[in-house]
């Protein structure tokens, strides 16, 4: 029996605190990709300077076009971040808008899928919504569904082993994998192709 082409997806975490619960997650994507798929991590947003079209013009950072190309070269991404006062955090706001001016641009055509972590009762629903703006801004393919917003983290994660343990928590991440695959097959045709 012949399998699809393999994939390679990439995650871009919102969170720079060292236990941040959506780092936990970003961090047990690969454990749960179907087969066939492997996940890694891009640098830290906390590597890019502040915007500014001065420093633009003197040349682009090297941490924003390392992880430009690292996009560029992936089959998928996958973003992970909490949610800070009702939107997205500082930090990945100024990732994608020093993202959205390389040439070409990385995100453009690019599937993606959203994941938020909140201690709260709607997951992040809020911060996915105003990264789901910037993303159409971008021309990413962003999959609709299935939607993961944690919510009432504390009780999936354990804090101290820094480890997603809700069993649930985990099969749903592995479904959105599948589709985010799935998406990205559909979109680039020769993904589909058996090897």
């Amino acid at each position: 029996m012949t399998q699809p082409a393999p994939l390679h997806f990439v995650t871009l975490l919102g969170s720079l605190r060292k236990g941040s619960l959506n780092g936990i997650l970003a961090r047990t994507l690969p454990e749960l990709a179907p087969e066939g798929i492997t996940i890694t991590s891009l640098g830290s947003v906390g590597d890019f300077p502040h915007y500014d079209q001065d420093v633009q013009e003197q040349g682009f950072p090297a941490p924003v076009l390392a992880m430009a190309e690292q996009i560029r070269a992936a089959d998928g991404l996958i973003i992970v971040t909490p949610e800070y006062n009702y939107s997205v955090p500082g930090g990945l706001k100024n990732a994608l808008d020093w993202l959205s001016r390389v040439t070409p641009q990385p995100l453009a055509g690019k599937p993606v899928a959203v994941q938020t972590v909140s201690p709260g009762g709607i997951g992040g629903a809020r911060a996915q919504y105003h990264l789901r703006q910037s993303l159409v801004f971008l021309d990413a393919f962003v999959l609709n569904k299935p939607e993961v917003m944690i919510g009432q983290a504390m009780s999936k994660f354990d804090t101290e082993r820094l480890e997603l343990t809700d069993q649930p928590t985990r099969a749903y991440l592995t479904r959105q994998i599948a589709a985010l695959a799935d998406l990205t097959r559909k979109i680039t045709p020769h993904k589909s192709e058996s090897v």
